[in-house]
């Protein structure tokens, strides 16, 4: 099963990667520029909104043991960097169609997780391997964004569902593959999925059950007589 389906994975655009950085890389920004917790200069805005758009793609190769897309390439640092400008200069434009920059954001997780399943598929990791390479990469830019902002970490909050909606479109993936559809389809797939599963998520409030306690509740203690 791996084997044919890295046969229709090999070809990856270098224009879907770019893309999937440049957005990423202008949302980032935007996030950044509207942190009202920090204090935060131009350069920081930009260097912050550069690896939202960047680090996905880094952790993706680094699990898969291969050189960083983005050096191989001067196209990926440059988009990187001039998508981070613009997001970072239409600060207020981005602000005010929040719901925009949320589908943006959603199709930049779908892309990063087609591409990690299809590379990870191609360079012969098996299916579910492939999956864990792929969300990996989807969530990996927002969450090194937060830490290194020392803000709260979105994707581990309640309502979310950045993971699960990255893990949907990763299988949806390997169905469409499995069923024989081009890698180009496959990957049109997972992006709406992801994109579907975000937005459906946002709009009526689906969430992952609270972490519980899973013992019952503490007994009252036992008051011993003394004698």
């Amino acid at each position: 099963m791996t084997a044919n389906l890295a046969t229709e994975a090999v070809q990856i655009p270098v224009w879907a990667d770019v893309l999937a950085i440049s957005i990423g890389s202008a949302q980032g920004a935007a996030f950044t520029a509207n942190c009202r917790e920090r204090r935060i200069d131009i350069l920081g805005v930009c260097i912050l909104g550069t690896i939202a758009g960047l680090g996905g793609s880094v952790l993706r190769d680094v699990q898969l043991g291969v050189v960083p897309v983005m050096l191989t390439n001067n196209a990926y640092l440059i988009a990187a960097l001039v998508a981070a400008l613009i997001g970072m200069l239409a600060q207020r434009l981005f602000a005010r169609v929040d719901t925009a920059i949320l589908v943006l954001d959603a199709v930049s997780v779908g892309l990063y997780v087609a591409i990690g399943v299809t590379k990870a598929l191609w360079l012969g990791f098996p299916p579910v391997p492939s999956v864990f390479v792929g969300v990996a990469a989807g969530v990996g830019g927002s969450a090194l964004r937060d830490v290194i902002l020392g803000s709260r970490v979105v994707l581990l909050e309640v309502g979310t569902l950045y993971a699960v909606a990255a893990l949907a479109g990763a299988l949806g993936l390997l169905a469409a593959l499995a069923a024989g559809l081009p890698a180009a389809l496959a990957a049109l797939v997972c992006v709406l999925t992801t994109t579907v599963t975000r937005v459906l998520a946002l709009v009526f409030g689906w969430t992952l059950p609270e972490q519980r306690p899973l013992t019952r509740a503490a007994l009252p203690p036992i008051r011993v007589r003394r004698r």
